[in-house]
């Protein structure tokens, strides 16, 4: 893991085409700003770990139905 400091206002470019904008820091909460083309799909961690869920379990269901 690249571990980064940033104040606000900073950015970290992730290849040519991302860029991760620090917008503030308030205490220990950190707003971030995120631009990237429309075909990288952006999800915050734990939304991502809910779509893959959701998928493996609908694929079983898929597959089950087909057996």
């Amino acid at each position: 893991m690249l571990v980064l400091t940033r104040k606000a206002n900073q950015s970290i470019m992730i290849g040519d085409d991302i860029e991760v904008s620090i917008l503030s820091v308030l205490g220990e909460k950190v707003r971030i700003g995120i631009k990237a083309p429309r075909d990288v799909p952006v999800f915050r961690k734990e939304v991502f770990l809910e779509i893959q869920a959701e998928n493996l379990e609908a694929a079983g269901t898929a597959r089950e139905a087909t057996e």
